[in-house]
């Protein structure tokens, strides 16, 4: 098993379609994200809320920077996003081309946060 325990594990395919297609309903020109954290992480604290619509122009960077203000940090730890569990992305893409290059097969872009204490 993986270090992080998605979303993707624990609730069948059938029912995240499901809430894949309600939540699309609702902004159509959105991308529908998923976030966790990274299941070996100690320091950070699990979102208040894990599913996200963000515009489609939105870069992964400023998505980032909406994370990072939902998350307290300390100054020595940086963020780090892996997409689809593995991936690095430029943070310059649109979430609309990471969506489109990433997306699992129920709809929904996986993404996982992880700290790294970087000054000691």
């Amino acid at each position: 098993m993986p270090p992080y325990e998605k979303s993707m594990e624990i609730t069948p395919f059938k029912q995240r379609k499901y809430i894949f297609l309600n939540m699309k309903c609702l902004k159509k020109n959105e991308t529908t994200v998923i976030v966790e954290r990274y299941l070996r992480e100690k320091k950070l604290p699990l979102l208040d809320k894990t599913k996200f619509l963000v515009p489609h122009e939105l870069t992964l960077g400023q998505f980032l920077s909406l994370l990072r203000s939902k998350i307290v940090l300390e100054a020595s730890q940086a963020l780090h996003l892996l997409i689809s569990g593995k991936n690095m992305s430029c943070l310059s893409a649109s979430m609309g081309e990471v969506y489109s290059q990433f997306r699992d097969p129920d709809g929904f872009l996986y993404i996982t946060y992880a700290s790294q204490d970087m000054f000691g």
